[in-house]
């Protein structure tokens, strides 16, 4: 059976959906673990109330990025992930994790890549007066939000919207999108060729709420 470890920062919420998606639809997949990188993550209690092994691994205990990812690493690896799933994960990785799980660490990032890369994605759709925001979920590669896209959701920005009430819409989107994702790479119906990837057999992997 294949297994996951998600690796989170905060509420997880993206991990939640990933775990009652599964559990509703009675995948064949084992939840390894969670690991955040501060005690204070309140994904850890929606982990353990699922029996799902949940660790800390504090980044400001490693004296270098190197070494906290080292560690991660080594937790990840002894928990036996077939796939690494961010969630939220409020760390830059280093080349060296990147390419230690190359083909197997996806990320959801708040935006309709390759636009707006980066932070403060909502700030930066208002401003620039775009009429659809929405989601990505991606492969990680070695450049920041530029790996091989996966799917996509878009939302409409409204009227009146501010940053909240935008984030709010593509949380839902979110939610919808990376629990379909991870089932096709459970799956194994996802191939990286180049930049892009492909679905075997093909389905629409773009959708508008």
């Amino acid at each position: 059976m294949p297994s996951i470890v998600t690796l989170i920062s905060g509420r997880g919420s993206n991990f939640e959906a990933i775990v009652k998606t599964a559990q509703k639809e009675r995948w064949p997949v084992t939840f390894a673990g969670v690991i955040a990188n501060h005690s204070a993550a309140k994904g850890l209690d929606f982990a353990r109330s699922q029996g799902i092994p949940a660790y800390v691994i504090e980044h400001k205990e490693h004296p270098s990025r190197e070494s906290f990812d080292n560690a991660l690493i080594q937790q990840i690896d002894a928990l036996g992930a077939d796939l690494v799933v961010l969630a939220g994960f409020m760390r830059i990785l280093t080349s060296g994790f990147i390419r230690h799980f190359e083909g197997r660490l996806i990320n959801i990032h708040p935006a309709l890549l390759p636009a707006f890369p980066g932070l403060h994605t909502y700030e930066r759709a208002l401003e620039s007066g775009v009429k659809e925001h929405g989601a990505t979920v991606h492969f990680v590669n070695e450049e920041v939000d530029e790996g091989p896209i996966i799917c996509q959701a878009s939302v409409p920005v409204l009227e009146g919207d501010d940053p909240d009430t935008l984030a709010a819409r593509v949380l839902t989107a979110e939610h919808q999108i990376y629990p379909r994702a991870v089932k096709w790479f459970l799956d194994g119906r996802l191939r990286i060729e180049g930049n892009q990837v492909k679905l075997q057999p093909p389905e629409s992997r773009f959708i508008k709420l």
